[in-house]
């Protein structure tokens, strides 16, 4: 039986995800938890066989949780789940050491089949982002998207001023000053060459790779 801890900061979507995981015969929901850091302490004490990780939350994120869970336990495996199909985050995630990846999208049955597939040691792609993948032959400067060139901190960084977060929001959210959040703010705007959010909110837009997830 497949040990499973699901990581999502909206109870709707994990409590969902619970529900139709514990008509499953062959899984066990060991835990439901809303952030990364939680999910890094409900693995090191639950030991789960996969986690079914939200790519976008508040604190360290999927993505920094994704790192530290490989890090001190590999053998755990991690499906990232995202409500976007962009290429940037797929490659960070699988980068970090994400055996899969699906967006909130996914029926049951692909869900299924994703979790069987990781724990046999093999990858498993939403087939809407392994085609995008494909496409930009696996690669985020391939892809054409200026967002690529951004670190994993500036992309969370970026991710919550095209979500409307203000910049004492954004501290608290990562634990950092507000000072560090407008240092950010300037190596994302130096980097993307843009000078307003506005123009931040256009590329993301433009292609398609920040959002609520």
């Amino acid at each position: 039986m497949l040990k499973v801890l699901i990581v999502d900061d909206h109870d709707v979507v994990s409590q969902g995800i619970s529900r139709v995981l514990q008509d499953v015969n062959s899984v066990d929901v060991v835990g439901v938890v809303n952030s990364g850091e939680e999910a890094i302490a409900q693995a090191r004490t639950l030991v789960p066989d996969i986690i079914l990780m939200d790519v976008h939350m508040p604190g360290i994120g999927g993505l920094g949780a994704t790192k530290e869970i490989k890090r001190i336990l590999p053998k755990i495996k991690i499906i990232a789940l995202s409500a976007l199909d962009d290429n940037i985050y797929p490659v960070k995630l699988l980068e970090a050491g994400a055996s899969g990846y699906l967006t909130k999208g996914t029926n049951t049955s692909e869900l299924l089949e994703a979790m069987e597939t990781v724990s046999k040691g093999d990858h498993y792609i939403s087939k809407t982002v392994a085609q995008k993948m494909a496409l930009s032959k696996f690669s985020i400067d391939d892809a054409g998207s200026p967002l690529g060139q951004l670190s994993d901190r500036e992309l969370q960084v970026a991710q919550m001023i095209v979500d409307c977060k203000k910049s004492n929001e954004i501290a608290d959210s990562l634990n950092v000053s507000p000072k560090t959040v407008s240092t950010y703010r300037t190596r994302i705007f130096t980097k993307l060459n843009i000078e307003s959010d506005v123009e931040l909110m256009h590329l993301a837009v433009r292609y398609n790779v920040l959002g609520m997830g």
